[in-house]
C-alpha cells in the first residue's frame, strides 16, 4: 500500500508542478494567474465527490477501490501524454486542455483518498498506527519531493518534448497497478449500504457523529488549516522562485520540493516521537515552526535583489502591440528562454550551487514542511481511530471534503492575494509583484493554533 500511495503521489505532483510552471509561463506574458484557476480545478472534484468516494469506500472493500483507481491513473496519464505530444501550438489552448487532464486527475485521487487511508486501521493494530502512518505520510512527500522536482527540471530541459515525461508518469502508473494488487484484501465495512442524496456531500450519520463530537471538528478544522496553508504555500512558493527570484523553472522546483523534503522529515520524526500514541504537542510545536518559518521566508524574499525580467516585459510589451502574431511570439519566446536556460545549467549546479537568499528561501520553507510534517501525523491518527468502524470510509470522505474546501479556498485566497500585490506593485512602480507579503499572511492565519490549539489527551479516548 505504500508503494502504490507512492507512485501514484509521485505522479500526482510531477503532473500538477507540469501544469503550474506552465501556468506562470502564460503569466509573465499576458499577466492572468492561471495558477489560482488550477488549484480550483484540481480541488473542485474532491469538493463534490468525496462523499461518493467515502460510501463507496464502506460498501465495497477498499482493497478493490484502491485498483479500479490505480487502472484509472494509467487512461488519466495517457491523456496528459497526448496532450503534450499533439495538443495546440498555442499555450493558452494547450493549457485549457491540461485543465481538463488535471481535473480528471483530481477526480481519480478523490475516490482513491478514502480507501487509501482507511484502509490502514483495518491492515495495523491501533497502537501501530501512528509510526505507520508517519511512514506512510513520510514516504508519501517524498514522492512529492522526487515529483516536483523531476517535473521543474523535466520542463526545463525537455522543452517540447514534454510528452516523454507523460510516457513515464504511464509506466509508473502501470507499476503502481501492479503493486495495488499485492495489497491485502480486507473485509467490507457496511456490506449494502445503500447510496443517499446526503452523501454527495456529508451524510446525516456522520453530520450527527461530528454535531456531538466537538474533538473531532476541531481536529478537522486544523487539518483544512493545514492543507489551506499548503495550497497557498505550492503557488506562492513557484512565484516567488520564477517571477520574484527569476530562477529557472528547475530550481523553482527544487524550491518547493525542499517544503516536501521537510514534511517527509516532519512526518518521521512525529513518528518516532509518539511512541504509539496520539502527540498533541507535536501539533503545537508545528504551529509554531510554520509561524516562524513564513515570517523567515518573508524577510529573506524582501531583502532579495530584484531580478532582471525585462526578457518578459519585451515580450508582454511586443504581443500587445501585435495581437495577431502573440501566439507565435510567446512560443518561440518560451522554446528559446528554455533553450538558453537548459544550455546554461547543469542539473547538479541546480542543487548545490546558489545564492545566500536562494538558499536561505530554500532552508525556511523546508523547515515550515518539516513543522508542518510535525503537526499532521497526530491529526491523521485521530481521524483513523475516532470513527466507528462502519463510518470510517464516510468520515474519512467527509474530511476530504472539508480539507479540500481549503485547498479551493487557497486557490480564491492567492488570487486576490495576486490582484492586489498587482495593484500595490503599480502604484509603488516596483516592476514586480512583493509574493513575500502572502508568507507574512500566512504567519498570521497559523498563529490562533500555536497559542490556543490544546486539546487534552483523555478528549481522544
Amino acid at each position: 500500500m505504500t508503494v502504490t500511495q507512492f507512485l501514484g503521489a509521485f505522479n500526482d505532483n510531477l503532473f500538477k508542478q507540469l501544469v503550474l510552471l506552465y501556468c506562470l509561463d502564460v503569466k509573465a506574458r499576458s499577466g492572468v494567474d492561471y495558477q489560482s484557476w488550477a488549484q480550483a480545478i484540481f480541488a473542485i472534484p474532491f469538493v463534490l465527490f468525496s462523499g461518493m468516494a467515502g460510501w463507496l469506500a464502506d460498501r465495497n472493500s477498499k482493497r478493490t477501490i484502491v485498483v479500479l483507481a490505480k487502472v484509472a491513473e494509467i487512461v488519466i496519464m495517457a491523456m496528459g501524454m497526448f496532450v503534450f505530444l499533439y495538443g495546440s501550438d498555442v499555450p493558452r489552448e494547450t493549457l485549457m486542455l491540461l485543465f481538463v487532464v488535471l481535473a480528471c486527475m483530481s477526480l481519480q485521487s478523490a475516490f482513491f483518498g478514502p480507501p487509501k487511508y482507511g484502509i490502514l486501521p483495518e491492515l495495523f493494530r491501533e497502537s501501530d498506527l501512528p509510526p505507520a502512518n508517519g511512514i506512510f505520510q513520510m514516504t508519501t512527500f517524498v514522492a512529492i519531493i522526487m515529483g516536483g522536482a523531476i517535473g521543474g527540471i523535466g520542463k526545463q530541459y525537455l522543452g517540447d518534448q514534454l510528452w516523454m515525461l507523460s510516457a513515464a508518469c504511464v509506466l509508473i502508473a502501470v507499476i503502481g497497478t501492479g503493486t495495488s494488487l499485492l495489497v491485502r484484501a480486507t473485509p467490507v465495512a457496511h456490506p449494502g449500504l445503500k447510496f443517499e442524496k446526503s452523501m454527495l456531500a456529508m451524510h446525516h450519520t456522520v453530520y450527527r457523529l461530528l454535531r456531538n463530537d466537538l474533538f473531532l471538528v476541531k481536529v478537522l478544522m486544523v487539518m483544512t488549516l493545514f492543507w489551506f496553508l499548503g495550497g497557498v504555500m505550492q503557488v506562492a512558493a513557484n512565484e516567488l522562485g520564477k517571477l520574484r527570484l527569476g530562477l529557472s523553472d528547475g530550481r523553482t522546483s527544487i524550491i518547493m520540493s525542499g517544503v516536501a523534503l521537510g514534511i517527509a522529515v516532519g512526518c518521521g520524526t512525529a513518528a518516532k516521537l509518539s511512541h504509539h500514541r496520539i502527540n498533541f504537542k507535536l501539533v503545537v510545536a508545528g504551529a509554531w515552526g510554520i509561524f516562524i518559518a513564513m515570517l523567515l521566508t518573508t524577510a529573506i524574499a524582501y531583502s532579495a535583489p530584484i531580478p532582471d525580467l525585462s526578457h518578459l516585459q519585451a515580450v508582454t510589451d511586443q504581443a500587445a502591440s501585435s495581437p495577431a502574431d502573440s501566439a507565435d511570439l510567446v512560443a518561440s519566446s518560451v522554446a528559446n528562454l528554455s533553450a538558453e536556460l537548459k544550455d546554461k545549467e547543469p542539473v547538479w549546479r541546480m542543487f548545490f550551487v546558489a545564492s545566500l537568499h536562494e538558499w536561505g528561501i530554500r532552508l525556511s520553507l523546508a523547515f515550515a514542511g518539516m513543522s508542518a510534517g510535525l503537526l499532521i501525523v497526530p491529526l491523521q491518527v485521530v481521524i483513523q481511530t475516532r470513527p466507528p468502524a462502519d463510518l470510517k470510509g464516510r468520515v474519512i470522505g467527509s474530511m476530504n471534503l472539508i480539507t479540500w474546501f481549503g485547498i479551493l479556498g487557497s486557490a480564491v485566497f492567492f488570487g486576490l492575494s495576486s490582484v492586489i500585490l498587482k495593484s500595490i506593485s503599480e502604484k509603488q512602480h516596483l516592476g514586480y509583484q512583493p509574493v513575500e507579503f502572502v508568507f507574512a499572511a500566512l504567519a498570521l492565519i497559523i498563529l490562533p493554533v500555536a497559542l490556543f490549539y490544546r486539546p487534552r489527551l483523555e478528549e481522544t479516548r
